[in-house]
C-alpha cells in the first residue's frame, strides 16, 4: 500500500511538472515583455513574439542571428560582460535599433542561465520599450526579473516545481494587466487583484465567482459587459476594446491553452488603454488643428507663386520662372500632404463623412483619366480603359471617389517603368460595381502585403524607385470605401504587377 500511494504521489507530481511546463510556455509565448535566449556566442536561440513585434524580425531572421546587430556595439559588448560577470544586468537603458526602423531607447534586462553544473549556457535577455513607457513602477520591475527567471532551464524548473509555481502565482497577483483564466468547461478558476479592480469587486464576491461558469458569470452585473463580449463560448484568439465607462476602456484579449494538443482553457488579459487613447486623441487633434492653420498660408504662398508665374506682377526671366515653378510644386506637395492629414485625423475621429448623390463612375473615370494623359504620354505608358457600353448609376460622393480613382491610377503609373501597362476596368457584378486598375509595375514585396493598407507606409522596393509620397494615400483611400460600405483588396508579386480592387453597392436616392 505504501508503495502504491507513493507512485500515486510521484504520478501527480509528474503531472503537476507537465502542467506548469506548459504554464511557462503559455506565459513565454504571451507575455507583452520583450524576451530572447542568447547563447554565450551571442547568437539569438528563442525569441518571443513581442520581441518580433518591437525588433521588427520575424522569429526566422532572429533565430540563429548575432544580438550584437540590434544595439551599438560598445553597450551591448558591456552588457554582456557584466552579466557574466554578475549574473543578471536589470534597467539598463541603451539604444536599440529595429529592422527598418529608426533607433529607441530600450530597459534592457539579462539573467544568466546555467546548467545543472553551474555552468553558463547563455542568458536571456528581456527589453521594454522607453518610447512609449515613460516610467516602469517598481513593482513591475520585480515582476519582470521574475518572468525571467521563470524562464531558465525546464530541466532546472523541473527540480523545484513547487518553488517556480509559488514564484508565478506572486507574479500573477502583482501584474499591472488584469488575468482571467476559466478552464475548459469555462468555468472561471482564476482572477488576480488588477482584474477584481477593474471590475470593482468585493473580496466576498471573489469567493462567490470562483468555479463559476460564464452563464452564471452573466449574473453578476458587474461583470455582465465583460461576459457578454467574450460570448459563452469562448473559442479562438481575439482582441477588442471594451468600454466600461467614460474615459476609460479595457483591451481584452484571449488565447486557449494547450495542453498535450488540447484544449486545456482559457486566458483573458484585460490591459488599460484608457491613457492611450487619450494620447491618441490628443494627438489627433494636434495634428488637425496644426493641418489647418499650415493651410492657410501655404494657399497665400501658392497665390503668391501663381501670380508671379502668371507676370500680373511683371517680367520674369526664364531662369526665375523656372525656379518659381519648383517652388509652386513644392508648395502643392505641401498642400496635398496637409489635405491628406486633415483626412487621416477626420477618419481617427469618426468624420470622414459624406454627401451622396446618384452619379455615373465611369465618367468620373474619364475624367480622372483626361487629367493624367500627359503623365501617361510621358512616361510612354500602354494605356487602356474598359467599361461596359453602360453602367447603372451609383450613390457616392462625387469628390472622395475621385479621389480613390486618382490615388489609384496614380499609383500604377508611378510606379511601372516607361514601355509598361495600365488597364483600367469597370463592370457591374451582383448589385455593386467593380473598380479594377491592373498594372505591371514593381509590385508588393509578398512579405509586406499585411501593411499596404496602414499609415505612413510604403514599400521598401517603391522608396527606391520614388522617394517622394507620405504613405497616406491607400490608408485613405481605404477608409473612404469603407464608408461608401465597399470593399477593397489587391493582388500583386514582386517585379510581375499590382492589380487593385474596389465595389461599392448599387444604392439608389
Amino acid at each position: 500500500m505504501a508503495i502504491d500511494e507513493k507512485d500515486k504521489k510521484i504520478s501527480l507530481l509528474l503531472e503537476d511538472l507537465a502542467s506548469f511546463e506548459d504554464y511557462i510556455h503559455d506565459l513565454f509565448i504571451f507575455s507583452p515583455l520583450s524576451i530572447c535566449f542568447v547563447s554565450p556566442l551571442g547568437v539569438v536561440l528563442e525569441a518571443n513574439p513581442a520581441f518580433e513585434k518591437i525588433s521588427n524580425f520575424s522569429l526566422g531572421e532572429i533565430v540563429g542571428g548575432v544580438i550584437e546587430s540590434l544595439f551599438e556595439k560598445e553597450e551591448i559588448e558591456k552588457l554582456i560582460k557584466d552579466t557574466f560577470k554578475k549574473g543578471f544586468v536589470e534597467g539598463r537603458e541603451m539604444k536599440f535599433f529595429p529592422k527598418g526602423k529608426k533607433s529607441l531607447m530600450a530597459q534592457v534586462f539579462t539573467k544568466v542561465r546555467e546548467d545543472e553544473k553551474g555552468k553558463a549556457v547563455g542568458y536571456f535577455l528581456g527589453l521594454f520599450d522607453l518610447t512609449q513607457i515613460k516610467k516602469t513602477e517598481k513593482e513591475l520591475r520585480k515582476a519582470q526579473t521574475a518572468l525571467l527567471n521563470i524562464l531558465e532551464d525546464t530541466e532546472e524548473a523541473r527540480g523545484r516545481a513547487e518553488e517556480e509555481k509559488n514564484k508565478t502565482l506572486s507574479i500573477i497577483q502583482n501584474f499591472t494587466d488584469g488575468l482571467l483564466v476559466f478552464d475548459k468547461e469555462n468555468r472561471l478558476s482564476l482572477i488576480n487583484p488588477q482584474a477584481e479592480k477593474f471590475f470593482d469587486l468585493k473580496p466576498s464576491e471573489k469567493e462567490e465567482i470562483i468555479g463559476k461558469s460564464v452563464l452564471e458569470l452573466a449574473k453578476f452585473e458587474n461583470l455582465a459587459p465583460l461576459i457578454h463580449l467574450l460570448g459563452k463560448k469562448m473559442k479562438g484568439i481575439f482582441r477588442r476594446d471594451l468600454e466600461l465607462e467614460k474615459e476609460f476602456t479595457l483591451e481584452v484579449s484571449t488565447i486557449p491553452m494547450i495542453r498535450e494538443e488540447e484544449e486545456s482553457g482559457t486566458l483573458v488579459i484585460l490591459h488599460d488603454v484608457s491613457r492611450e487613447e487619450i494620447i491618441e486623441r490628443l494627438k489627433t487633434e494636434f495634428i488637425s488643428i496644426a493641418a489647418h492653420q499650415l493651410r492657410t498660408p501655404l494657399s497665400a504662398i501658392k497665390w503668391t507663386l501663381k501670380t508671379l508665374l502668371d507676370g500680373d506682377l511683371g517680367e520674369i526671366t526664364k531662369e526665375q520662372r523656372e525656379f518659381i515653378k519648383k517652388t509652386y510644386r513644392s508648395n502643392e506637395r505641401m498642400i496635398s500632404l496637409i489635405n491628406s492629414l486633415l483626412n487621416v485625423a477626420r477618419i481617427e475621429e469618426g468624420r470622414l463623412l459624406y454627401k451622396p448623390v446618384s452619379s455615373r463612375i465611369d465618367e468620373l473615370t474619364e475624367s480622372v483619366i483626361e487629367v493624367l494623359k500627359e503623365e501617361i504620354k510621358r512616361k510612354q505608358i500602354e494605356f487602356k480603359f474598359e467599361k461596359p457600353e453602360k453602367l447603372p448609376e451609383v450613390l457616392i460622393d462625387v469628390e472622395k471617389i475621385k479621389f480613390v480613382i486618382q490615388n489609384l491610377i496614380e499609383n500604377a503609373l508611378r510606379y511601372t517603368l516607361p514601355g509598361g501597362k495600365v488597364t483600367v476596368s469597370l463592370k457591374p457584378i451582383k448589385g455593386e460595381i467593380k473598380f479594377s486598375v491592373k498594372d505591371t509595375g514593381v509590385g508588393i514585396p509578398e512579405n509586406q502585403q499585411e501593411r499596404v493598407f496602414s499609415k505612413f507606409f510604403r514599400g521598401a522596393n517603391v522608396m527606391r524607385l520614388e522617394t517622394e509620397g507620405s504613405g497616406l494615400g491607400l490608408f485613405i483611400t481605404k477608409n473612404i470605401i469603407k464608408t461608401h460600405g465597399g470593399k477593397i483588396w489587391f493582388e500583386s508579386k514582386e517585379e510581375k504587377g499590382t492589380t487593385f480592387h474596389f465595389s461599392l453597392p448599387l444604392k439608389r436616392v
